[in-house]
Formats: C-alpha cells, structure tokens, sequence
C-alpha cells in the first residue's frame, strides 16, 4: 500500500521541502512527468502561496490539517485529473482564469491565436468600433484576453454550454472586462445577430478525431469536456461549419482565425479557400514549429466591391 505525505520510517515530514520531495516523487512514479510542478501547484493552493513563496517557506512545518487537505488533493491528481481542475484556475495570456470540468483548460498555444488576432485588429483600423465575435469561447480566455488589449472593440461570445457560459462570465468580471463583451448561448453562429456585420472572428473548435480521443493522456481523455474536443471523424467538422458560414458574416476585408491541431493547417486552410474563391489564406506555426492558426481574410477586391 502507497504511504500517504504524512507517513515516514520515523516521523512525519512536515517541513514544506520534505513534503514537496516527497509529494513529486509520489507523482512521478505514477507516470506524471509534471509531478515536480504539480506538487508546488497544489501545495501552493493549499497554503495560499505561489511557487516563489514556497521556496522561501521551505522550512515551515506544516499543520495536521494541511497536511490532510494537500494529501486528499494529491490523491485526486494521481487520478489523473488535471491539477487545473484541482485548484480551479490556470494563467493565459499573464491573467488569472477560473476554471472547472465544463471548460476545456486553456493552453499557452492558445495564445498564438490571441497575437494574430491582435494583429489582424491593428491592420483593420475601423473609424467604428471593431467588432469580434469568438465562437465557442468555453473558459472565455481568448474574448477576455482580446478585451483586455482591444480598448474599443465590441465582442460577442458565444458557446453552446450554459455551464461554460457561466465559467465565461466569471473570468470576464475577475479580469474587468465584463462590460466589454456580451455572452450569448448558442452554437456556433446561431446566437449571433446576422444583420450586422463583423471584422473579426476567432475560435479554437474542438479538432480533434473521433477515434483519437480516449487514446489522449488521461487528464484530457477523462476529465476535460468531450464536447469541446471532438471534432468528428477527421476532426474537421467544426472548420467546416464556420467556413460555410463566416464570410456572411464579415465585413468586407474582415477575416477569421482559427486554432488547428498540429498538421491540420493545409487542410482547414482548402476549406476556407474552397469557402471563398480568391480569399487570402495564411497558416501560421506556433513557437514549437507547428501549424497552430489558419487566417482567412475576406478580400473586397474578391466580392465584387469597388
């Protein structure tokens, strides 16, 4: 039987040092390479410090109590569920997100797509406010993040999950955003008034193959929201839709950016262009090297504006 954090040949460990070593080591033999990082995560959750703090409280003793509550934490990651889900919240774009199992968590590739999207705003320079629209916004991190950057801009955010809806709201009003974007529930598209137009649309779409879902690392398999990682047999049911749909929606030399999975650029680039004969379509990498955004811009030259 495992030993808990608490139990040693002699005496409890309960200098925080001590545990922290412990705790990663616990982790790491389960096959979780993050358990070093996890385990300051949580400990840190547990005490109310960030990782900085704990390295200069490495010779505090812990209480009983603590203890319990770092150890039923740490018997929850080593069921594999996300130390985001454990503590609640996750950084993006240098702000603090609340999230929970109803939101996929955001991911620091992510952010490539909120840097495009910033320069596709700067390059648009409307008279008017900019209007952006981010389809299925799930935690919200990409409007939040877009709001905090874009002063003027108008947004709307839009998710098929209630519950997610709720998760969105909440980091809007935690990052001071609230009044700058308006959340509405639908899918896709559905809740987003047609009548006037936009310049911007974002969204990271569930993309990833039916069939390669339960083979993913569980933390992602079993915990994070199906529904938000699905994106049918070839994974790019979603893409499709929003091609079909985007350029009725946008202003003429508007654009749309969209996350892709690894090596799915030239595909969901082809939809887009096959969307719109004679758009502007570009894939940009991550800083791994990988296909991360596809940009497609509604080129007034091609629609028959003069």
């Amino acid at each position: 039987m495992e030993n808990h954090i608490t139990e040693t040949s002699e005496a409890p460990a309960r200098q925080v040092a001590a545990v922290l070593r412990q705790a990663a080591r616990r982790l790491i033999s389960r096959g979780i390479e993050s358990g070093s990082l996890d385990s300051e995560l949580l400990l840190g959750h547990v005490l109310g410090l960030t990782r900085e703090q704990l390295m200069v409280a490495a010779a505090i003793q812990l209480d009983d109590r603590e203890l319990r509550v770092y150890d039923s934490l740490l018997a929850r990651r080593l069921e594999r569920q996300p130390t985001a889900y454990i503590t609640g919240k996750r950084e993006f774009w240098s702000l603090d997100f609340h999230v929970t199992p109803d939101v996929l968590i955001p991911r620091p590739e992510t952010e490539v797509l909120v840097e495009i999207a910033l320069r596709l705003a700067m390059e648009a320079r409307c008279a008017k406010a900019l209007r952006i629209v981010d389809l299925g916004t799930g935690s919200g991190a990409i409007a939040v993040a877009l709001a905090r950057e874009l002063a003027g801009a108008e947004i709307f955010a839009s998710d098929i999950s209630q519950a997610a809806l709720a998760v969105a709201k909440d980091n809007a009003v935690r990052n001071h955003v609230a009044g700058k974007i308006k959340f509405v529930l639908g899918d896709l598209f559905e809740a987003i008034p047609a009548e006037q137009s936009v310049d911007l649309i974002v969204s990271n779409p569930p993309y990833i193959r039916r069939s390669d879902v339960d083979t993913l690392e569980p933390e992602v398999s079993r915990w994070e929201p199906r529904g938000a990682l699905d994106g049918g047999l070839d994974g790019l049911d979603y893409y499709r839709r929003i091609a079909a749909q985007a350029f009725g929606y946008l202003a003429e030399n508007g654009a749309v950016a969209v996350e892709t999975g690894a090596g799915m650029g030239e595909s969901v680039a082809r939809l887009f262009q096959d969307a719109l004969v004679g758009a502007e379509v570009e894939i940009y990498k991550d800083y791994a090297g990988n296909d991360r955004v596809v940009v497609a811009r509604k080129i007034a030259a091609h629609t028959g504006a003069i």
